[in-house]
């Protein structure tokens, strides 16, 4: 089993909902990021969803947007974003990350050099967005043989053909798009959210992750109820742009104490379960 896998299994086991956090690699500026990945494992996060910028961020909605340009403002590659894993895995070897990103910076570099920078490094899996799971010869591949889980997302209009070949050819979870839209955009409807639940549970035989539009507490409470991990990240992101006038130590204390928020509403539902 994966480093994501375990860590999964390990959670489960103990009745544990998994805290994945997002942020932009890059956002603010560059030599932010390994120290803010940190301070979301302080604060409780299970496994970290780091961003790859790209220009064309087409599932994104606003606040993650803007958090890609300035990211790529200090032009931030995929180069950067793998040396920032490898920095951040001298002082935590436990914590899974999830690159999640788009194909074009992966096809320019090859799906084969990538999966070995990616796993050379210590990423643990890939979500690529615009990667069909259908299409997905070639790369999955690569990533499968150097061990790197492969993350797909799903949405409440995914048909049960896609869900039976994102059951075949993924791993580590699956990402449920909890709602229509880009991220960060509308309200959740719990009681859809546990319908969806039942048909991709029926389906997929590996967890599953819940996010877009997990604003707070109370709906991170009530995601945790359906979901194996909670998935949060134009909130925390909101809150980089907000105190970014102020600087890294404004940064960290909202991000901190938002992630505690969090943290508490899962440890909270999990108590129930």
């Amino acid at each position: 089993m994966s480093r994501l896998q375990n860590t999964l299994a390990s959670l489960k086991a103990n009745g544990r909902t998994a805290l994945i956090p997002y942020i932009t690699a890059g956002d603010p500026k560059p030599n932010a990021t390994v120290e803010l990945m940190h301070l979301l494992v302080e604060k409780g996060a299970d496994i970290i969803e780091l961003g790859v910028p790209f220009s064309d961020p087409m599932a994104d909605g606003p606040v993650i947007q803007k958090a890609v340009e300035r990211a790529l403002k200090h032009n931030v590659s995929l180069d950067d974003v793998l040396e920032f894993v490898r920095v951040f895995r001298e002082e935590d070897e436990k914590t899974p990350v999830v690159l999640m990103g788009y194909l074009n910076p992966i096809e320019a570099m090859g799906y084969e050099a990538f999966a070995n920078a990616a796993s050379s490094v210590g990423v643990d899996a890939v979500l690529t967005v615009d990667m069909p799971p259908e299409e997905s010869f070639g790369y999955r591949e690569a990533l499968e043989s150097k061990g790197l889980d492969r993350v797909f997302l799903v949405s409440p209009t995914t048909p049960n053909s896609r869900l039976n070949a994102v059951n075949e050819k993924g791993s580590g979870f699956v990402y449920y798009v909890s709602l229509k839209g880009v991220t960060g955009s509308k309200e959740l409807d719990v009681q859809d959210v546990s319908k969806q639940l039942t048909r991709l549970k029926s389906v997929i035989q590996y967890p599953i992750g819940i996010g877009f539009g997990i604003k707070d507490g109370q709906t991170a409470y009530e995601m945790a109820k359906l979901g194996d991990a909670v998935i949060v990240g134009s909130s925390l992101v909101s809150l980089i742009e907000a105190n970014e006038s102020k600087g890294l130590y404004d940064i960290h204390l909202a991000i901190g104490e938002k992630m505690s928020e969090f943290r508490d509403a899962l440890n909270r539902a999990d108590s129930l379960k």
